[in-house]
């Protein structure tokens, strides 16, 4: 198999990285200064293990490759909202032998949240869920660190919606041989709503700073638990947090000589500056839940809107004081008790 990977930031460089270290065939598709980077210095990955610079073929789309081959597996590895444009174009792609790549390669995407399966069963007839824990880092252009060891990462992989082939296997045994551990899963969704739950914090960290203090864990246990409610009213089951541990066994973060690891995926993106950030798909996917199943979701919304905000204003990551943060928390949730209140108090009242 070749591996396409849509998107070679920090999750699809590390996996383009790796999955090249152990002798796959790898495609980098990347933009902008990332694009020009690669294709003139290569992808210099940093790692527990050192620094590996692999000189890989780098296209900006489609039209740069050529025809697909019909052992092509795309990885999408873009943040979420940037996923239709990337679908759109890859998968109206010629496939050799006849075909697109939508109706005939399979798909994996490996990114946070639960949407770009959506949208991507619209279009592809093959796609595969996968849950990612991949602590990796998009240090600068053309530079990518992940910090686990011995593993780099664990990726929990399924059919999307639901269920497991020789397909998904095959990916499976290479990203086992490219240090990662990955599960094939017939419930793949369960991994990544849990997922989506610890990611809720990626917007209180990337507005406060990463997360380090007893008033951010707290705030953050209360996101959470909002999240935890609105999941149990909609019925959608997810892995706790036991499983989650144990399936990571005895990988941890490995501090990287010269390579500073700062925030997780939502606070890069604000540092980077780049306009956007995936809120509407982490918080956001929690507001829409409450609202199509009747639980408030005051937490989540503010922090949805606030990071958005961040992103669209290109404020600094973390230049929001905690306690400002905590206090427009409890004014969140204090409108919301109130208006529900009042809601209450009108029903009671109608003849």
């Amino acid at each position: 198999m070749r591996y396409i990977i849509i998107g070679a930031g920090a999750v699809g460089g590390a996996m383009g990285a790796r999955l090249a270290g152990a002798g796959r065939e790898v495609v980098l598709v990347a933009r902008g200064a990332q694009y020009t980077a690669l294709r003139e210095g290569g992808l210099r990955f940093h790692a527990p293990d050192g620094e590996h610079i692999h000189r890989l073929p780098v296209v900006d789309g489609p039209c740069s490759l050529g025809e697909l081959r019909s052992d092509d597996v795309l990885v999408l590895a873009v943040k979420t909202q940037d996923s239709e444009v990337a679908l759109d174009t890859w998968g109206a792609a010629p496939v050799a032998g006849g075909g697109t790549a939508a109706e005939r390669l399979p798909l994996l995407c490996a990114q946070n949240g639960v949407e770009s399966q959506r949208l991507a069963l619209r279009r592809f007839r093959r796609v595969y869920g996968v849950c990612v824990w991949l602590p990796a880092t998009f240090v600068e252009p053309g530079v990518v660190s992940a910090a686990g060891a011995p593993l780099t990462g664990i990726l929990h992989l399924g059919r999307h919606p639901y269920g497991t082939d020789e397909t998904v296997c095959g990916i499976a045994a290479d990203l086992e041989e490219a240090r990662f551990e990955a599960p094939v899963v017939p419930d793949v969704a369960r991994w990544q709503y849990a997922k989506l739950l610890g990611n809720l914090a990626n917007a209180i960290e990337a507005v406060t700073g990463p997360i380090a203090d007893e008033e951010q864990r707290r705030l953050y246990a209360r996101v959470r638990a909002e999240g935890e409610t609105v999941l149990r009213a909609a019925g959608i089951p997810y892995a706790s947090e036991e499983e989650q541990r144990e399936a990571r066994g005895e990988t941890r973060l490995v501090p990287l000589g010269g390579v500073e690891r700062g925030g997780g995926s939502s606070w890069q993106s604000l540092t980077r500056g780049t306009g956007t950030i995936e809120a509407d798909y982490l918080n956001g996917e929690i507001v829409l839940l409450g609202r199509l199943h009747g639980v408030p979701t005051p937490l989540n919304e503010l922090l949805q809107q606030l990071a958005t905000a961040f992103a669209r204003e290109r404020r600094a990551a973390g230049s929001l004081p905690v306690a400002e943060l905590v206090r427009l928390a409890d004014e969140a949730v204090a409108a919301a008790a109130g208006a529900v209140a009042f809601v209450q108090e009108d029903l009671a009242v109608r003849p």
